[in-house]
């Protein structure tokens, strides 16, 4: 049971980091976040059935630790280091939009938490479907949120 959670964890482990970088500012808070959900996968690996794929529970049991952490902390939620996620994407582009990519990631850093995490999953590319399981938010109502989402990040970068 233990070499394969650690096999899904080092196939997984890039999304754990995403959601990392987008719920806390500083390395030291990245590191704390990412042994909480380390701690908290292993404690629910056990009644993990295979209802739905590994990355999907992954990313349920991470973002819930993430927005648990804030609420538990009392900790607004923090700017998203654009200068780390600039790694991640496409490193060609992004010299030449870096000024489109800071203003949207600086938007990003404006959502709260709930929308947070519709954006990450939305930027990997999960289906409405997906993120219900994720999120627990039915299907309709993460439609009508993500297009408030989107309407709320043109606003907020329409001066690009």
């Amino acid at each position: 049971m233990k070499e394969l959670f650690l096999q899904q964890i080092q196939l997984h482990e890039k999304t754990i980091l995403k959601i990392c970088h987008f719920y806390t500012n500083t390395d030291a808070d990245r590191q704390d976040l990412y042994q909480e959900i380390l701690v908290q996968l292993w404690k629910s690996y056990p009644r993990f059935r295979g209802e739905s794929s590994f990355n999907t529970w992954l990313y349920q049991v991470a973002i819930n630790t993430a927005i648990t952490g804030l609420k538990k902390d009392k900790k607004q939620i923090r700017a998203y280091d654009i200068n780390r996620f600039s790694k991640e994407i496409a490193e060609a582009d992004f010299a030449e939009h870096e000024q489109l990519y800071k203003a949207m990631y600086t938007a990003i850093e404006q959502l709260n938490a709930i929308e947070k995490a519709i954006v990450v999953l939305f930027i990997d590319g999960k289906t409405y479907a997906e993120m219900e399981k994720i999120l627990g938010i039915n299907e309709p109502t993460l439609r009508v949120k993500m297009n408030r989402i989107k309407e709320k990040l043109r606003q907020l970068t329409k001066n690009i």
